[in-house]
């Protein structure tokens, strides 16, 4: 009888699904790119050192119900350049996606090309950016024509012997309020945890970033450039060592501008405050995850870079990116080429659209 009844519920589940993946699609993506960069300075904060490596990252899976729903898997390898089959990283990529036109989740372990800014260097490095391809946990988004929203919970280290537990929680919010103005927000909760069996001088810690700003797009009001958009905002930084349970308060201002003229642009970040990162000389990326730079009271990255070949697949550029602080001087030089073609814009490459959405995003 129990036989039975599990043979009933099976076909009645099957046939329940039949609508459903009636409608399926298949569905596929290939990303790919490389880095080489170049970094020489006095080795003060952060030390020299040359970055050379390719990443491929396909997946395949399939959307059923109208395309709002998708199951994606793949893997993405990270490979340094000049070191054989040496030191390759795979990070694995399973994920559920629901899109529709105001709506996006994505749960699992899913790209962090999916985020629709990408995170500041304050927030994340280059180095770690390199080297973290995917979000692991969870992406909420709202998209409206005024603005939008996003929430990220990145699970980062599972608690082992010999791993320390680590999460980040990520918040970005914009706005457009009227004109050319618009206004928003990035707040970060960085935690650190203990292993398993920890050691007495292990302790927890806490960091906490928030990022309130207001700015102006001039880029509808200024045709013959393609970008031109400027933002400040103050950067409050919180972070405790519960070994002493006194939480340091560091702040600062901010300063972004962008713009873009053909092949051609330049970016300006500056911070002017305290040291944002007090704890970072005892728990390193561990803890805080931004440009080590943001120790300095003063930090000026500006970036001055050409695209060498853009199209709606491929994007590729050189930059020479220029950082002080009172203490260094530090000069990049970098060439990357980024690649992302999947099943949509794949049946759309006869109209050359651009697609410039998706190579926005580039390393």
């Amino acid at each position: 009888m129990l036989n039975r009844l599990i043979i009933l519920i099976a076909v009645a589940c099957s046939a329940a699904a039949i609508p459903v993946f009636a409608q399926q699609q298949f569905k596929w993506s290939i990303d790919a790119g490389s880095v080489f960069e170049n970094r020489e300075g006095d080795g003060y904060y952060s030390a020299d050192q040359t970055i050379a490596f390719t990443r491929l990252s396909p997946e395949v899976g399939i959307s059923f119900l109208d395309g709002r729903h998708s199951l994606m898997g793949g893997v993405s390898w990270y490979q340094p350049i000049g070191n054989g089959w040496d030191d390759y990283k795979l990070s694995p990529t399973v994920y559920y996606r629901y899109s529709s036109p105001s709506w996006r989740l994505s749960l699992g372990m899913l790209p962090r090309t999916q985020l629709i800014e990408q995170l500041p260097t304050v927030l994340m490095s280059d180095s770690i950016r390199y080297t973290e391809p995917n979000i692991r946990g969870a992406l909420v988004q709202y998209v409206h024509r005024r603005g939008f929203f996003e929430l990220v919970l990145d699970w980062r280290s599972f608690q082992t012997e010999t791993q320390r537990e680590a999460f980040s929680v990520y918040f970005n919010g914009r706005w457009n309020a009227a004109w050319a103005l618009f206004v928003g927000g990035r707040l970060q909760v960085n935690h650190l945890a203990n292993t398993k069996h920890p050691t007495p001088d292990q302790n927890v810690n806490d960091d906490l970033s928030v990022n309130p700003y207001v700015g102006f797009d001039f880029t509808r009001l200024t045709p013959r450039i393609d970008s031109l958009a400027v933002r400040a905002g103050l950067m409050l930084q919180l972070e405790r060592d519960r070994s002493t349970g006194i939480w340091q308060k560091p702040c600062g201002f901010m300063l972004d501008a962008i713009a873009e003229w053909r092949f051609l642009g330049i970016e300006e970040h500056l911070y002017v405050g305290k040291n944002l990162f007090p704890l970072y000389p005892k728990y390193g990326t561990l803890l805080n995850l931004g440009d080590p730079n943001y120790q300095a009271k003063v930090y000026s990255r500006t970036n001055v870079r050409a695209y060498i070949f853009r199209n709606q697949f491929m994007n590729l550029y050189a930059s020479l990116d220029f950082h002080y602080t009172p203490e260094a001087f530090t000069f990049w030089q970098k060439i990357a080429v980024r690649v992302y073609i999947d099943d949509r814009l794949w049946s759309d490459r006869r109209n050359k659209v651009s697609h410039s959405e998706y190579l926005s995003r580039y390393y």
